[in-house]
């Protein structure tokens, strides 16, 4: 007997990746679907969910993700302040739920169709786990086969965190249902450090697909160091509650 494999599902656990600002009317389902197919070669397909012409069902081979373009006015009166932008519609991209090792496919799935309905209504994108705004010029023109991890998850820092440590930390590792990384370097570590050591640590734990445990180690063939999980908790630097992981070199 087959069983057949169900689709996936938006889930209320994970928050919408893109918020998408814009004025005047919501784009048509037909030219996200024409602008698409001549950049990344299609078929692509939207399906109205639950019967309501602005909740999308977006699929593109195995790919999948929900658009609600616009938001509801209900939705929407406390966003406008809290994005401090002037867009008077706003529309959400989410993520269907997908299993750790598609979620890479999926994220960049989810980010072409942010990019599109920006260019589409030359509006704004807020990414919501990074905070950033991304405006017609600012995205990465990629195919759907080509991953970069710093296109989705950035490093940052915080020199007021310690007196005598500055906290690095990522934005962007929860998109995959990760837990971000964070390390502490002493003050007069160069820039690049951090950002060298965070950024394939990125790139490795999205490519196992999970978070280690506490005392797990892994290697990092591109700078020849080992990495151990050294501590996890929570912190909110983006106001947001996140999970972290301190990763410590040797």
């Amino acid at each position: 007997m087959r069983i057949k494999k169900k689709s996936p599902k938006p889930s209320a656990k994970r928050p919408p990746l893109y918020f998408i600002g814009y004025r005047g009317p919501a784009p048509q389902k037909e030219e996200l679907i024409f602008w698409y197919n001549a950049q990344y070669g299609g078929p692509l397909t939207i399906d109205h969910e639950g019967g309501a012409p602005e909740s999308w069902h977006i699929r593109h081979g195995p790919w999948t993700a929900h658009v609600v373009i616009p938001l509801p006015s209900t939705h929407v009166a406390g966003l406008k302040d809290q994005l401090a932008w002037e867009h008077d519609q706003i529309g959400a991209i989410a993520p269907s739920v997908m299993p750790p090792r598609d979620m890479p496919d999926t994220i960049l799935f989810a980010a072409r169709l942010a990019r599109g309905l920006v260019l589409l209504t030359q509006g704004t994108a807020h990414d919501v786990t990074t905070q950033q705004y991304l405006n017609p010029s600012d995205w990465q023109d990629r195919s759907l086969i080509e991953f970069v991890a710093d296109d989705h998850v950035l490093v940052a820092q915080d020199d007021q965190a310690q007196s005598d440590m500055i906290w690095c930390y990522s934005l962007g590792l929860s998109k995959f249902g990760l837990d971000e990384l964070e390390t502490f370097l002493p003050r007069g570590t160069p820039d690049r450090t951090a950002k060298e050591l965070l950024g394939e640590s990125i790139r490795e734990i999205i490519r196992i697909g999970q978070s280690p445990k506490v005392g797990a180690s892994f290697t990092l063939p591109s700078l020849n160091r080992t990495i151990t999980i050294a501590n996890h908790r929570t912190a909110a630097p983006a106001g947001r509650m996140l999970g972290f992981r301190e990763v410590q070199a040797s």
